[in-house]
């Protein structure tokens, strides 16, 4: 949100421009991939970066993941299992939209415009989903 109303003032997990012709430049390499697999390679690899700002974002949630399956007090194995399983649902989720972005971006470049709109929405999402969790809990379960 601060992003939207405060561009380019303060801290920010924006992609910082100088980082920007790299990242187009592995889009671009992923689009060119001889093969499936060599594109699937790339997907996942610029994944890993997606999901250090995503962690950065949304640090909380798996925090609160890890507490909820700490208080079921559940055997060690089936604790270790669900963690693995949101780990993969959390890798799963951002190499999907690794993978829109790269389809996008071949089509289409996202305008600044654009990428404002799309970074409130993200943000008021958080936002809405960080209101549910203090105010009305018993709504997630």
């Amino acid at each position: 949100m601060k992003d939207f109303f405060a561009r380019h003032r303060g801290i920010s997990l924006s992609i910082p421009e100088s980082a920007k012709p790299g990242l187009h430049a592995s889009i671009r390499g992923i689009l060119q991939a001889d093969n499936l697999a060599g594109a699937l390679v790339g997907i996942v690899v610029l994944a890993g970066p997606v999901n250090l700002v995503k962690l950065l974002c949304t640090a909380g949630f798996p925090a609160l993941y890890r507490q909820i399956l700490t208080l079921q007090h559940m055997p060690s194995w089936k604790y270790y299992g669900y963690l693995g399983l949101y780990n993969l649902a959390y890798i799963f989720d951002d190499s999907h939209m690794v993978m829109i972005a790269v389809v996008a971006l071949s089509r289409r470049k996202l305008q600044e415009r654009a990428g404002r709109w799309l970074k409130s929405t993200s943000g008021l999402v958080m936002a809405g989903l960080g209101a549910i969790l203090l105010l009305q809990p018993k709504w997630l379960t």
